[in-house]
């Protein structure tokens, strides 16, 4: 959040419901998230932003939008068609009640089809038209292509004389609008009513984390960006050492279905893969638990099968997650819980790192520090297991 002490900045990320290129694009789940979720996580944890707004016209999108903690400024028809301008759905939030009320100096306009957008890229961009007292800013990326077009006498260079190739390092620096960010004054803005005025500068943003959604492949892209990213992070989220791993049962090791037999008999679906990680972390010593709120006899066999102690029928999770930290010589600051739904909420927040699953209850995923790419039941728990066993350097295993 914003420090008292800087001027007032509203985010505002425009996102319609209607997609031409890819159907339903920002509802679009990319590596665990609605598209547009992955700007408004972003946006939230900037520094420099105070409030985050989504225009959007799609009930949808709205609620997705309040999911992930921003606020909705609904759209009318005619400033969500595709000849609406962005400028007209920024000028549209900033009349509306949330704004007024929050009398913001500076406006982040943000595109929910950059989702490698970080909350320091955000923050940069501000920070450049700040300390440069520019009225404008955008986040740009180095560009070192040689561009052509057609003419009627055949191809021309547009950056360049064909005659001549100079070598990068002789080249003029050149850069790329990424699309991801803008930030302005607002008074400024309402006056041009076009994102760029005045004097307008520049933030170089990394060439990873610039990736402008436009068709399926893009998605694809995104996607394994941003999971090598969240791998990569994943370390610095889980606590150092790791005394133990405990874990919710519906929704986790089970896809949060239950099959009923004619005669009353319940089945659940797992994944095996599950089973084999658990194994690798229980032959490295690692402390595991079940805790569920369910009676069914299915909890204890499967529990069981895969080895892991168990306690079930609990009510009250949180009692009995510090009774067993208490009972097994266990810090609760340097252990991991990984739950789905609200139940699971004071434990998440309990511990050194609370996790949850992809298809998580969405205040389950506010409460967590990791949510991950696999949903419960389809390999979630084996996520966990690999970046826990890769967070555990052999010289540091644990004794049983």
């Amino acid at each position: 959040m914003e420090n008292a002490s800087t001027p007032r900045c509203c985010a505002v990320i425009p996102a319609r419901g209607g997609s031409k290129g890819i159907i339903g694009k920002n509802l679009r789940i990319i590596a665990g998230l609605p598209l547009v979720a992955h700007t408004i996580v972003a946006a939230r944890a900037a520094k420099r932003v105070g409030l985050v707004l989504v225009s959007t016209d799609d009930p949808a999108i709205a609620e997705a939008a309040r999911a992930y903690g921003a606020q909705v400024v609904w759209r009318p028809a005619e400033l969500a068609s595709d000849t609406a301008s962005s400028e007209s759905a920024l000028l549209h939030a900033l009349d509306s009640a949330e704004v007024a009320a929050y009398r913001p100096e500076l406006l982040a306009f943000l595109q929910c089809t950059s989702p490698l957008t970080l909350a320091q890229d955000i923050d940069a961009t501000i920070d450049k038209l700040l300390f440069e007292h520019a009225d404008s800013a955008l986040a740009v990326t180095r560009f070192h292509y040689f561009t052509w077009r057609h003419t009627p006498e055949g191809a021309s260079g547009v950056n360049h004389d064909k005659r001549t190739r100079p070598r990068r390092q002789d080249r003029e620096a050149e850069f790329l609008e990424t699309g991801a960010v803008y930030a302005m004054r607002v008074d400024g803005f309402r006056q041009a009513r076009h994102r760029f005025f005045g004097k307008t500068v520049m933030y170089e943003m990394p060439a990873d984390r610039v990736c402008e959604i436009d068709d399926a492949h893009d998605l694809d892209l995104a996607e394994l960006r941003l999971r090598e990213r969240a791998r990569s992070h994943a370390r610095f989220l889980l606590p150092q050492p790791i005394d133990a791993l405990v874990m919710d049962f519906d929704g986790v090791l089970t896809d949060n279905l239950v099959h009923v037999a004619q005669d009353g008999q319940e089945t659940v679906s797992c994944s095996r893969g599950d089973g084999l990680g658990l194994e690798q972390l229980r032959k490295r010593g690692l402390r595991m638990l079940v805790l569920s709120k369910e009676q069914n006899s299915v909890v204890q066999a499967r529990c069981r099968k895969l080895q892991l102690p168990y306690e079930q029928g609990i009510q009250a999770k949180l009692p009995a997650l510090l009774a067993y930290c208490q009972r097994e010589g266990v810090r609760p600051e340097h252990t991991v819980y990984i739950g789905n739904d609200v139940n699971d909420l004071e434990c998440l927040a309990a511990v050194g790192c609370g996790v949850a699953v992809a298809d998580a209850h969405p205040e389950a995923k506010r409460h967590a520090k990791l949510i991950l790419r696999a949903h419960g039941g389809r390999g979630a728990v084996r996520e966990l297991c690999d970046l826990i066993l890769d967070h555990l350097p052999p010289q540091q295993d644990h004794q049983p």
